[in-house]
């Protein structure tokens, strides 16, 4: 076949169409309760074809009966909703989301509105192929309380400062461990006051304690220096989110994020220029920094 030819096929749809015209058909049923796919059973082919979730699901910027559902694909997809006052989904309500393109990460974000008072709300996350629409995802499920018109204390918890001085994730010590301690306290929301990454403090794979003890950090590239082109900043929010504890933790607490200096660099000002012998920078325009940063960070 031709490379100009219209009719050809990347390695995916290959794999996927050999699959469907021999037979070879797995019809998933996770989601046959809800009626939008029964009436479409996803047709799967092997795990790989599936879009994936890796790093989890969170909500934030709750109010009286809104809040912000966010989540990442592995591939282009469409962001689906589902949500429900029932942790078993009954009486479920579903919404279509944005799409999960490679300008945006892969990332979606969907405003979920008037939602009752004073319930506990349970959600999950599904996202559809844009090649082949009978494909999804594997449900990822989060939870948050909507805030009460009157009668009920709010109980919200605040902190800050990410994966700072070079403290990144040891398994060793069971990772971000905080972040559990607060989950279990089962808050209103959190208030993350500043310094979700730290976009200039690269974490290294080991730092040796006081005691002489070693320290042991997971790595990554974009984490192994400090931050300056788009995908670096991304990274930096990416590395956060390999914890377990901070996955699991997203999923069940809603999140009021600020941001301070470390987003960016420390102490940073608009205008400031770095001074030519500050090695670790090429880019040496901070305002050019600061946008990468807050593009990543939102």
């Amino acid at each position: 076949m031709e490379s100009n030819s219209p009719l050809k096929l990347n390695r995916r749809q290959f794999l996927l169409r050999s699959a469907v015209t021999a037979g070879g058909i797995i019809s998933t049923n996770f989601l046959l309760k809800s009626q939008v796919f029964a009436q479409a059973p996803a047709i799967i082919t092997s795990e790989k074809m599936r879009p994936g979730i890796p790093y989890g699901v969170a909500c934030g910027d709750i109010t009286n009966d809104n809040i912000i559902i966010w989540s990442r694909s592995d591939r282009p997809a469409r962001m689906l909703v589902e949500y429900s006052t029932s942790e078993s989904f009954r009486r479920v309500q579903r919404v279509l989301g944005s799409y999960a393109l490679k300008d945006n990460d892969f990332t979606a974000r969907l405003n979920l509105n008037n939602l009752p008072p004073g319930q506990q709300i349970f959600y999950r996350v599904i996202f559809q192929d844009l090649d082949y629409k009978n494909i999804y995802s594997v449900p990822v499920t989060g939870t948050f309380r909507t805030p009460p018109n009157s009668g009920r204390d709010i109980f919200f918890i605040w902190g800050g400062d990410t994966a700072g001085q070079g403290w990144g994730i040891n398994p060793d010590f069971g990772g971000m461990k905080i972040y559990e301690t607060m989950r279990q306290l089962n808050p209103d929301f959190f208030i993350h006051s500043g310094d979700n990454i730290y976009a200039d403090g690269p974490i290294q794979s080991e730092v040796t304690l006081d005691d002489g003890t070693i320290w042991k950090n997971i790595t990554t590239e974009e984490k192994s220096k400090v931050a300056e082109t788009l995908t670096e900043f991304r990274g930096n929010y990416k590395y956060n989110l390999l914890d377990e504890n901070v996955k699991k933790f997203n999923a069940e607490v809603p999140i009021l994020a600020q941001w301070d200096d470390h987003e960016v660099i420390n102490n940073w000002y608009p205008g400031e220029i770095l001074p030519n012998d500050d090695e670790r920078y090429q880019v040496k325009d901070v305002n050019l920094l600061a946008e990468r940063a807050r593009q990543a960070f939102l």
